[in-house]
């Protein structure tokens, strides 16, 4: 057994897993974050994406006693004073889902590709930046649209 300690979404999180325990498993299983999915578990989807020390990370390829002492980040935690984070606004507004299962790993991976490399991303650098997220329904013309226009509200 590993004991593990993180803060998760802002809180200080202790807990006694398996060492085989994967994050993602610590997340949805042990502290109830069912927000961070798991599609594929060959980390192709990239529907379990969260922030490790703010740098998005596949929650199913690490294992949670690699992320003790991190700073994790889900797709809860980016929500704040009951205000969705911009990035969520803009799915909302922009219709950047269908069936949702692939959206929180598309939103977390799209914070982190706008903190990387700016509020002004063009189309071309959003699709390439994407190509480890699946989406099943959308064709991503829409999820393309809400990153873009994500980025621009979390520049104010």
């Amino acid at each position: 057994m590993a004991k593990v300690s993180m803060t998760v979404n802002g809180k200080a999180v202790e807990k006694e897993v398996e060492d085989r325990t994967l994050l993602v498993e610590l997340l949805r299983e042990h502290l109830n974050l069912t927000g961070t999915h798991v599609g594929c578990d060959t980390s192709q989807c990239g529907a379990c994406v969260v922030h490790i020390d703010g740098k998005a990370v596949k929650s199913c390829t690490m294992l949670a006693a690699q992320a003790s002492g991190s700073d994790v980040t889900t797709i809860e935690g980016l929500a704040g004073n009951g205000e969705l984070h911009p990035m969520q606004a803009a799915f909302k507004e922009n219709h950047g889902l269908q069936c949702g299962f692939c959206t929180p790993g598309m939103i977390m991976t799209a914070v982190d590709m706008v903190n990387r490399l700016g509020n002004d991303i063009d189309e071309k650098t959003i699709r390439a930046e994407l190509e480890g997220n699946l989406c099943r329904c959308t064709g991503y013309h829409n999820i393309v649209r809400s990153i873009e226009a994500g980025a621009k509200a979390m520049a104010s």
